[in-house]
């Protein structure tokens, strides 16, 4: 009869120690964050590093510190406090998203993964961020850092692989008390220690009982490296998009085509970009044929 291995499961205790000594001091982590602050803080943080976003949450929370206040401020306005933090959709999602906060709830944030989940702009990663850090819900709140840890920790895997009960398995591991500190703490491990590329294994409070470790850390598989390729950003539409945004954000009025114009050689891809922005009601074009942001 073959020797009976006991599934490897994460210690609790240890993420929950390693987050409470190592937490990052991060703007929004501060106690008296509000809902809405921590729901900001999501948005922006999606596909960019919080170290562009702090500075940007700060301003933004001092300026519109309450889904009314954002959602009664001028379009043109959001999109120039969003500046180059990311697709500037975002920000035009996130103010329709505190209008129906507005009208639909009474300007609060709601607290379950549900509602969250009915508002625009919010999805699944999003709606259980909010519940867990703002309102103490013990939900799984799966990132790219969690899903690394645990494919590591628990798999024994380099990467993780797409898996369709994933949300289940972490969920499983929530403690009884104390779960959006043990969420936070898994997401912190990913991001500082056990990173995608050079992971800090001897930095690490899970490297003991790590499947991963335990196994020889062996190098990830052909499939694992599969990546998508990623877009370069020279020469593409969304540069050419960025440009004609910038110049918008920064001028103090409508602008005439012909400084559009001249902003790219290839009048194609410019016009394309152009009319993209139109379609995305990033842009507007008066009846005079210039150029500015919605209002």
């Amino acid at each position: 009869m073959g020797t009976i291995v006991a599934p490897i499961v994460i210690e609790q205790e240890l993420v929950i120690d390693y987050y409470r000594g190592n937490a990052r001091a991060l703007p929004w982590r501060a106690p008296g964050t509000s809902p809405w602050g921590v729901l900001l803080s999501e948005v922006m943080s999606h596909q960019t590093p919080v170290a562009r976003v702090a500075p940007v949450w700060e301003e933004w929370i001092e300026r519109w510190p309450t889904p009314a206040a954002f959602a009664a401020a001028g379009t043109d306005e959001v999109l120039r406090a969003w500046g180059t933090l990311g697709y500037p959709r975002r920000a035009l999602r996130l103010q329709e998203c505190a209008r129906v906060i507005v009208d639909k709830h009474a300007g609060a944030v709601p607290d379950s993964v549900e509602e969250l989940l009915a508002l625009p702009g919010v999805g699944d990663y999003t709606a259980r961020a909010v519940a867990c850090f703002a309102y103490g819900r013990n939900v799984a709140v799966v990132d790219t850092n969690v899903r690394r840890v645990y494919a590591r920790a628990v798999n024994g895997t380099f990467l993780a692989r797409p898996r369709t009960r994933e949300l289940d398995e972490v969920a499983a591991l929530l403690p009884d008390t104390d779960g959006p500190v043990f969420s936070a703490g898994l997401m912190e491990l990913g991001a500082l220690v056990c990173t995608a590329a050079n992971p800090r294994c001897g930095q690490c409070p899970l490297e003991a009982g790590c499947a991963w470790v335990a196994a020889g850390k062996p190098a990830p598989s052909a499939e694992e490296l599969k990546k998508k390729k990623v877009q370069k950003f020279a020469g593409t539409d969304r540069q050419v998009r960025g440009k004609i945004m910038k110049l918008l954000r920064e001028a103090d009025a409508p602008v005439d085509s012909s400084a559009i114009d001249a902003l790219w050689d290839d009048t194609a891809q410019l016009s394309r970009a152009l009319y993209s922005l139109l379609e995305d009601n990033l842009a507007v074009q008066d009846e005079r044929g210039y150029f500015h942001l919605p209002r």
